[in-house]
């Protein structure tokens, strides 16, 4: 039954080219805007190369100090560091990345005088290799040692590897210019998209490397620094056990120091989750807001066309009541023929879900450096030479295609369903009488 449905869908598809036509790109424009929309937060929060731990990573990015007379807020010094950041019980692995004010936009000098040109650097601990799985196309991340001694080291991405010595093999060893220093690289890794920028770089380097690492912002607040916490947890319950356990550090060093200054790190460490929507750790993050929020626009990106597509279906049954009233006085029951029209809708719906995927697929590659930020409170500046390539892991996901399907069946539901029903209510003697 459900393959005499289809075809005959589809002898409809071909004897009704111009309102197939319209009914497939209202549907496809639909489609393609809704998952624009889920395709960025996909890339966002799903678990993607590099960052497959998205589920289990939280993050700890600033802190707030306050006296009788200051309030600074910045990131954790290098003393918060060794004296109670990165001893946490409740964590796999803790790494620390420092913001250096030094090395910031530091440029590479190419032995083949080619020109300097600025690479994305971020300076951090062995630690980060393990919460983020690189793919090592040759060496290994740089030691523990390393970093203690702050030897200059690195670990590049291929691109990089390919435009500083033109290949990603025999490339361990080597040395480059950076900042007009001499670094030896230890490791070459496939590179990751700045739209996963939590981990991207293009070269990765001991912190230690720049000396003022070891120096507070300032003198007042000897725990105010430049360092970023990441964390990795077993689960979800660690996860709550590490936020506590930051609580209670919290309030030790308040009390211990109280007079003097007091600490606020709010609700962090943040899931992964939770650090896409809440722009920055003090803002205050309202849950159904943010539902509300997505709601209404899925709402709008649906209905609106649902509403147009269900006025050509209205006008289109009235146009087949004829043939309604004759497959009922032979016995067909409303909900046979109902189920046969929703078949037929569905498959132009599916034909309109496909070319909206294509669309939404062209146009995330199209607008790539900045379609991913049209719905973050603040505009993002993609740095020059930064690669935000999108992977075919981001674009052609097995959720990707399963939340396509149920759009289609959601928009099918809400555009066929109501005008079908009403038609096909109509008595047979009526549908007849329209044959005339």
């Amino acid at each position: 039954m459900l393959k005499l449905y289809l075809k005959q869908a589809w002898t409809l598809l071909r004897q009704n080219p111009l309102f197939s036509g319209l009914y497939i790109a209202g549907t496809g424009l639909a489609i393609a805007m809704t998952m624009i929309v889920a395709e960025i937060y996909y890339v966002k929060l799903a678990p993607v190369y590099p960052e497959v731990n998205r589920g289990r990573t939280l993050y700890l990015e600033s802190s707030s100090f306050t006296n009788d007379s200051q309030r600074w807020q910045s990131a954790l010094s290098y003393s918060a560091l060794q004296d109670w950041a990165l001893h946490f019980e409740n964590a796999e692995v803790v790494s620390a990345v420092y913001s250096s004010r030094t090395l910031s936009g530091t440029y590479i000098q190419p032995a083949d005088r080619s020109g300097d040109f600025r690479p994305q650097l971020k300076l951090t601990d062995p630690s980060f290799f393990r919460i983020y799985e690189f793919r090592f196309l040759e060496g290994k991340p740089f030691t523990e040692s390393d970093l203690q001694s702050g030897i200059r080291t690195a670990v590049i991405t291929d691109d990089l590897a390919r435009r500083l010595f033109r290949t990603t093999e025999g490339v361990v060893g080597q040395s480059f210019s950076l900042g007009y220093e001499s670094y030896r690289v230890c490791g070459v890794v496939v590179g990751g998209s700045y739209l996963t920028e939590k981990s991207y770089a293009q070269v990765y380097v001991p912190y230690t490397v720049d000396k003022d690492c070891y120096q507070p912002n300032t003198d007042m607040f000897p725990y105010i620094g430049s360092f970023s916490l990441t964390f990795l947890v077993k689960d979800d319950d660690q996860a709550r056990a590490l936020q506590a356990e930051v609580k209670d550090v919290t309030r030790r060093l308040n009390l211990e120091h109280k007079g003097q200054w007091e600490m606020n790190l709010w609700e962090q460490p943040r899931t992964h989750a939770l650090s896409v929507f809440q722009s920055y750790a003090a803002q205050e993050f309202n849950f159904w807001a943010k539902v509300r929020y997505f709601g209404l626009m899925i709402l709008v990106l649906l209905l609106v066309p649902a509403l147009n597509l269900s006025g050509m279906i209205a006008s289109r049954m009235e146009s087949r009541l004829a043939e309604m009233g004759v497959r009922k006085s032979f016995g067909a029951g409303r909900g046979k023929l109902l189920g046969q029209v929703m078949w037929e809708n569905l498959l132009l719906t599916l034909l309109g879900g496909v070319l909206g995927l294509i669309v939404a697929w062209l146009a995330i590659y199209a607008g790539r450096e900045w379609l991913f930020y049209l719905l973050e409170d603040s505009a993002e500046i993609i740095p020059d030479g930064a690669n935000t390539y999108v992977s075919g892991e981001m674009l052609f996901a097995p959720l990707v295609f399963i939340c396509a399907f149920l759009l289609c069946v959601v928009l099918n539901l809400l555009s066929a369903l109501l005008p079908a029903w009403l038609s096909l209510r109509k008595p047979i003697v009526y549908s007849l009488y329209e044959r005339r």
